[in-house]
């Protein structure tokens, strides 16, 4: 890590954005990233949607005037994702936020949505669809085009301290990560307005928002005229261990759970560490 880096992660995560981060599992980074780095980002997600990996998803339904396209883990096949994911302020940026000593990368995520998408991308937590436990992580969500209030994600404030709510498939409501029953199922949450204090911000390019994987969030679909390219890291800290399950997660590590044992550090090639010591 440059000093350069270090510098402007510490301009960033100030101590009172580290204080708002533990009370609202939320934040946002006004112009965090550079010029140079937006370029990066633009490319890479251009590059992606040019040639979508075979882990691409298209999460809108068919008869969707528009398009909601996801596609995961590319970072080490796509060189301008690899330098935001490994070479920018982010991971010293996480390393402030999570309050740890290490930071790993642990997958990256491009989320696109085509002018006029009608799909909405519903009230969910991330974590319980993944193979890691422990409370130090984060989620950069990082928009490539200008992100109006409206069409932005939002946070549930506060709720990145739990409890986890039960994940099901975005367009079938199907639970296939955790038996029915297992977790507490989601509130209605668009249903009670003023039960819950709502976070989301206007964005521009060289904003980042910064989330727990536990923050309850959404968004809403895209206007006509107006597109939302995203890409988004996920990091993870010194208490995250491994937590294979029985059932795909999303996504998926094949194999993974023959060389990494349940509750064993994330200490793998899939996962560089990018910060500080061994996890």
């Amino acid at each position: 890590m440059t000093d350069d880096l270090a510098q402007r992660a510490a301009a960033a995560a100030t101590p009172d954005l580290v204080a708002t981060w533990q009370r609202d599992g939320a934040v946002c980074l006004r112009q965090l990233l550079n010029a140079d780095e937006l370029a990066q980002l633009r490319r890479g997600i251009d590059a992606n949607l040019a040639a979508p990996s075979p882990r691409a998803i298209v999460a809108s339904q068919p008869d969707d005037p528009g398009l909601f396209i996801e596609d995961f883990c590319n970072w080490q096949h796509n060189p301008d994702y690899r330098a935001l994911a490994c070479a920018s302020p982010l991971p010293q940026v996480a390393a402030r936020l999570m309050a740890s000593r290490s930071v790993r990368l642990y997958h990256d995520h491009m989320l696109t949505k085509e002018p006029g998408t009608r799909q909405k991308t519903p009230w969910h937590q991330d974590q319980p669809y993944y193979n890691v436990d422990g409370v130090q992580n984060i989620s950069f969500w990082i928009p490539a085009d200008p992100v109006a209030r409206p069409s932005t994600l939002e946070f549930v404030a506060g709720s990145h301290r739990g409890p986890w709510l039960m994940p099901r498939t975005f367009l079938t409501h199907q639970a296939r990560w955790f038996p029915e029953g297992s977790l507490a199922e989601l509130p209605d949450i668009d249903g009670q307005p003023g039960a819950h204090r709502i976070l989301g911000w206007a964005l521009q390019p060289g904003d980042v928002v910064a989330f727990h994987m536990l923050a309850l969030h959404a968004a809403a679909g895209m206007p006509p005229g107006q597109r939302r390219r995203v890409f988004s890291l996920r990091y993870l800290g010194d208490d995250a261990r491994h937590a294979p399950r029985r059932w795909a997660t999303s996504p998926d590590f094949p194999g993974l759970a023959d060389v990494l044992p349940a509750g064993a550090p994330m200490d793998h090639p899939l996962f560089p560490l990018l910060v500080g010591g061994a996890a």
